[in-house]
């Protein structure tokens, strides 16, 4: 197969140049953009290149032979606002009409039929091969936003945390470091040096346990903790949301087993498990042994119709409803959508909770938090904390969307590494700190003995 290549100011140029030259039998192959250097390198121009290839119709049309594909209009392949090329099969063109823009009369065609046309006669589908152009498009977007965000984050991280001004006392300096050992972000971690400048007293800056200890304060402060409803009534909906691979599934099982077998003194609840995940291999086996095991129902939903039905059908018996849901990449708004739509049938009664792994590097937990917006999340249910060694990116992006959190895992084991977001969890998770854990609680107090006491 030869390739040629013709050059022209569009790609409708081209088109028209290789029609002029070679007829309508040919294929284009790939198209790219280039720019041509005038004297001296001053009035470059950009124009168009296409690499193409003749079809074998071309050969059998000149000898007469019937063609493969489908057959050539009457009237020759015209680009709009363009010349119009030269008769085919040696018929002379009629006079076109002085108020008609077309040979015979006929419309002009745009650039997209002509292209329908070209395709037609190659025998190719238009709508197949524009949406293999339109997935290549997606999936060079896909990766230049990839590197738009990793270079981002290489940025982050280059300016984690402000240097300290000169003038900085020893003691924050030394703080300064461990925000950015802990992957504080730049504003959080710049906001929380600015506080300590006008606020703290120089003895104070003196004891450097105490300006931890301040700092820690500060940073609990900024950590919000999610209050479910006050004796809510039957019928509670939670539904866990997020990206794939984060854990919403032993999640749920974490949850139902907590609130659905009698625990601590605490009364079990009536609880069932909605999955819409049956198309993952190995989900919908996984929650319904988890069921099985815990006595706890189990649905399987694929459209909304059926949520609703399930959810109508089930509420008014049942003292909380876990809905488990596909993961989706944050990446994929058209299917982020569809789940959405499919999710307005739990009414706008139903808690949305955001599962988050702790995991996440900094720029993917900001992507992340964006992307399911429109979901209208409630609080952040956050996971894997046993696989980090450090928390400031978390604490930096819940505070700086002012979002609470909810829930946190560490841990694989059901139903026992699941316990109710507080401060002091998240504290004693950050590295080197020097902690006091009993002036922590006593400034955050978490009631850890009744905490999942319903309501």
């Amino acid at each position: 197969m030869e390739v040629l290549v013709e050059r022209g100011a569009s790609k409708g140029d081209c088109v028209q140049k290789i029609v002029q030259k070679y007829g309508i039998w040919f294929n284009i192959l790939r198209e790219k953009k280039f720019r041509t250097s005038g004297p001296f390198g001053l009035f470059a121009r950009e124009g168009v290149e296409v690499e193409f290839c003749l079809s074998s119709n071309r050969a059998m049309a000149s000898q007469g032979l019937p063609l493969q594909g489908a057959p050539l209009a009457a009237a020759p392949l015209q680009i709009a606002g363009e010349p119009a090329p030269p008769y085919f099969a040696g018929k002379p063109p009629p006079a076109a009409p002085k108020n008609a823009a077309s040979y015979g009369g006929d419309t002009t065609l745009d650039f997209v039929e002509a292209k329908k046309r070209v395709l037609a006669v190659a025998g190719k589908d238009y709508n197949q091969v524009f949406q293999q152009i339109q997935e290549q498009d997606d999936r060079e977007a896909a990766k230049q936003q990839q590197i738009l965000d990793e270079l981002k984050e290489i940025k982050d991280k280059i300016n984690s945390v402000p240097s300290p001004r000169a003038a900085d006392h020893p003691h924050l300096v030394r703080i300064s470091e461990l925000l950015r050992q802990n992957d504080f972000s730049g504003p959080y971690s710049a906001g929380l040096l600015e506080r300590a400048r006008k606020e703290l007293p120089l003895e104070i800056l003196e004891n450097f346990d105490a300006v931890q200890d301040r700092f820690l304060e500060w940073i609990g402060e900024s950590i919000r903790i999610y209050r479910p409803p006050e004796n809510p009534r039957r019928g509670r909906i939670m539904v866990l949301v997020g990206p794939t691979g984060v854990g919403k599934t032993t999640t749920i099982a974490k949850l139902a087993a907590i609130y659905g077998i009698e625990n601590s003194g605490h009364r079990a609840l009536s609880v069932r498990m909605i999955t819409i995940d049956a198309f993952r291999i190995g989900a919908g086996e996984q929650i319904e042994a988890f069921g099985d095991i815990m006595e706890i129902p189990v649905s399987y939903v694929d459209n909304r119709r059926e949520l609703r039905k399930e959810i109508d059908l089930y509420r008014e018996e049942t003292d909380l409803i876990l809905v488990d849901t596909i993961g989706r990449s944050p990446r994929d708004s058209a299917k982020l959508g569809e789940m959405k739509d499919l999710l307005d049938a739990c009414g706008s009664r139903a808690e949305i909770h955001l599962v988050l792994s702790a995991s996440t590097k900094t720029s993917d937990i900001e992507h992340i938090l964006r992307q399911f917006e429109p979901f209208n999340y409630q609080a952040v249910l956050l996971t894997k904390l046993d696989e980090t060694r450090h928390v400031g990116n978390v604490i930096s992006a819940l505070a700086e969307k002012e979002k609470p959190v909810s829930y946190i895992s560490d841990g694989q084991i059901v139903p026992k590494d699941i316990k109710k977001a507080s401060v002091i969890q998240f504290l004693i998770n950050l590295d080197d700190f020097r902690v006091d854990r009993e002036k922590i609680e006593n400034r955050f107090p978490a009631d850890e003995a009744d905490q999942f006491q319903w309501g």
